[in-house]
């Protein structure tokens, strides 16, 4: 078999994992931000490329490397393009890019475009390739340790994961994320689903797929090759397998997107000592990583509260630490024939806590660099060019907002988190009329007479307004996402650059009946939740009912609406 062959088939499917990465970044975040996330992901691995190319290969790669500790920059394949090595180039290139891509997740939502480009450059061009030249580099300090990190638990799972918790640590949560309960005061955490699990489970095997080409990539025997591909594939079954089990036994149901999240745990655990653990090795590296991972997305997102849609920190941060830390107690030697598979031992096969030291010491060093280099680079951007898209980019969707897109299903209308209970004003110009002339109302109905109440406005401030309409007693009311423009005809969009003929803006429309309670009293409850004096603040629209028959019971009237889930 011809290795240099496969190890650029190896890169090329490294390289098919920014597929997968994107896709279960798109499933797992709403429909109004996916993009901005396929844009991040693009453009992390193109401009990553040339960043790399300039700088970070050869801090990682160079035979002069001082102290052991970084490489001295070269541009030889401008110089000297025909002996440069070019499979080298784009097999590091390819773990670089996926170091840079494991932050976009976990940061989703509502950071700048411009603000991603820039750290994602410094992470590609810094950041990954110093403390990878430590772990893969023949004349790194780590390297000459023993250090083993076959193919990158730590070097580029855990600097990812580490890197995507202090961004999402310094950026904040998402709107809606974390919210107060007025009456007991305490702290609520709110689920913001992801717009398709289908996208998400269509990533995972994706990257599944890729995780063969990851870990293989540098094999020098058939037999190591197969070896690896049988860790590859035993580590995230038992991932999956132990988190559904996991989930089923706490919350009485097996979680699909947290067993998502068990398989790509077993392989980021397994990715380290791939080429040094048995079959009863990888099977406990990958359940162990399976419970890990849902114990870790739920102390990040509950305890800590930090933010994190698809868990990436939890994945890659926490269950890179377990991988690598794993290869000091169950790496083993493995000899097939003439063919040495692994020649290290770890604690637990009698080759007691030397390897683990080592490891352990590995850890500290990476993390320590990563934490450093990654908070500096955060922290500059944040006081320079701003972090944090502005609350109504976020609340309208940064594909509209950063891109100009309206949605990336254009059949289909774009998705409104349900838990949106924000404030904030509109762009546009105000209107000079004050509250004590627009709020005031009339009496409109009286008695038991059947009222409908349409109301349409922005979707940020529908949490307002379902507050105020609980206060006073309206139990039921219907959503739905519309799109429109009024007199001033939305924003303006462009589809490749050509403007769209009818702009539209999304807004909610809010539809209640009423009986009970006086009609007066709902539009000026109505008008003072809404009310901001700025164009977009909505409009109100009062119909006559002549009649609401409950189906299940066959009341009408005044009587249907009581007990009712969709009126007062």
């Amino acid at each position: 078999m011809d290795f240099g062959i496969w190890f650029l088939l190896a890169a090329a499917l490294v390289f098919f994992m920014q597929c997968g990465f994107m896709m279960l970044e798109a499933g797992f975040t709403r429909a109004k931000n996916a993009g901005n996330i396929i844009m991040k992901n693009i453009m992390d691995f193109s401009m990553g490329a040339i960043a790399f190319l300039l700088l970070g290969f050869t801090l990682l790669t160079a035979e002069d490397y001082l102290f052991g500790f970084i490489g001295i920059p070269n541009l030889n394949i401008f110089t000297d393009f025909s002996n440069f090595d070019f499979s080298d180039f784009i097999f590091n290139l390819v773990f670089c890019a996926t170091a840079a891509t494991i932050v976009t997740g976990a940061m989703a939502e509502r950071t700048k475009f411009t603000a991603y480009i820039i750290y994602a450059v410094v992470i590609c061009a810094v950041i990954y390739p110093v403390q990878a030249g430590w772990v893969w580099n023949e004349s790194g300090w780590l390297a000459k340790m023993g250090y083993v990190d076959f193919a990158g638990s730590s070097a580029i799972h855990m600097v990812g994961g580490i890197c995507a918790f202090i961004g999402a640590f310094i950026l904040g949560p998402r709107i809606g994320k974390y919210t107060v309960d007025k009456t007991t005061g305490k702290k609520v955490v709110n689920a913001i689903p992801g717009h398709s699990l289908t996208l998400g489970a269509l990533g995972t095997f994706i990257l599944w797929l890729g995780w063969y080409g990851f870990n293989g990539a540098a094999a020098e025997s058939v037999a190591q090759l197969g070896s690896i591909f049988v860790t590859t594939t035993l580590a995230p079954s038992a991932g999956a397998i132990a988190t559904m089990l996991f989930t089923w036994i706490k919350n009485g149901k097996p979680d699909i997107s947290m067993t998502l999240n068990g398989a790509l745990a077993g392989l980021v655990g397994i990715t380290a000592g791939t080429s040094n653990v048995d079959a009863l090795g990888a099977l406990t590296i990958g359940a162990v990583a399976g419970i890990l991972v849902v114990l870790a997305i739920e102390f990040i997102d509950i305890k800590l509260q930090v933010d994190d849609p698809v868990g990436a920190v939890a994945v890659h941060g926490v269950c890179g630490i377990w991988g690598t830390l794993a290869v000091g107690l169950f790496a083993r030697p493995i000899v097939k024939g003439e063919d040495v598979i692994s020649d290290v031992t770890g604690l637990f096969y009698g080759g007691g806590a030397g390897l683990l030291g080592v490891q352990a010491l590995g850890v500290l060093a990476i993390a320590a660099w990563t934490i450093a280099t990654i908070t500096i680079t955060f922290l500059i951007i944040k006081k320079v060019h701003g972090l944090r898209a502005s609350t109504e980019d976020e609340i309208l969707g940064l594909d509209s907002t950063e891109h100009g897109l309206i949605s990336c299903y254009a059949d289909f209308l774009p998705v409104a988190s349900s838990n949106l209970q924000v404030m904030g004003g509109h762009s546009a110009p105000s209107i000079a009329v004050a509250p004590s002339v627009a709020i005031p109302v009339t009496d409109v109905s009286t008695g038991k007479k059947l009222t409908k109440v349409t109301v349409i406005t922005r979707i940020s401030k529908f949490g307002e307004l379902r507050e105020a309409l609980d206060k006073i007693e309206i139990t039921g009311l219907t959503v739905t996402n519309v799109m429109g423009y009024g007199l001033q005809r939305g924003h303006s969009h462009t589809y490749r650059g050509v403007p769209l003929e009818s702009p539209l803006h999304p807004k909610i429309q809010v539809d209640i009946v009423v009986s009970k309670v006086p009609v007066d009293v709902l539009v000026k409850t109505i008008k003072e939740a809404l009310y901001t004096g700025s164009i977009g603040d909505g409009k109100i629209f009062i119909y006559d009912v002549e009649n609401v028959i409950k189906v299940r019971t066959g009341e009408e009237g005044y009587t249907a609406l009581q007990d009712s889930v969709l009126a007062e």
